[in-house]
């Protein structure tokens, strides 16, 4: 009885480190906090791990230099910046609960276990979302 008792010690000291450790990469996890600053200095954005944007601070003359389609685009282009850090950020601290061979960002991204022809979306065919149907020649592609 007694090793059997032993047994089921070990097993719950191996779940309880397991699980501090899962806690601890949580932790990690939730304090990661990535900024990036557009090369000009106009833009910079700040992504949480999961790829929310936290902040964004734009400098007090970005709508003078910059029209609104040009600012939205270095907005989009540095927040993806900082989603990337982030993402890199965020694989390094799960890695040291991941088996050996597992590809952090990959295992966050969901493709760790797909092949590159399931990632690639599939080419888009003709759509004929928008042909008028009654009228001759009328927006068809």
């Amino acid at each position: 009885m007694s090793e059997h008792r032993a047994q089921v010690e070990d097993l719950l000291a191996d779940y309880r480190r397991g699980r501090d450790q899962l806690a601890e990469v949580h932790r990690a996890l939730s304090a990661i906090s990535e900024s990036a600053t557009s090369d000009c200095g106009v833009v910079t954005a700040t992504v949480s791990a999961q790829g929310a944007l936290t902040a964004l601070d734009l400098r007090d003359d970005a709508y003078r230099v910059y029209r609104p389609a040009d600012l939205a685009a270095l907005i989009v282009r540095t927040a993806a910046v900082a989603d990337a850090r982030a993402a890199s950020a965020a694989g390094h601290a799960v890695a040291p609960v991941l088996p050996s061979g597992t590809d952090p960002e990959a295992l966050l991204r969901g493709t760790a276990d797909l092949h590159r022809a399931e990632i690639t979306p599939p080419v888009e065919e003709d759509s004929y979302e928008n042909v008028a149907w009654l009228e001759p020649d009328a927006g068809r592609p």
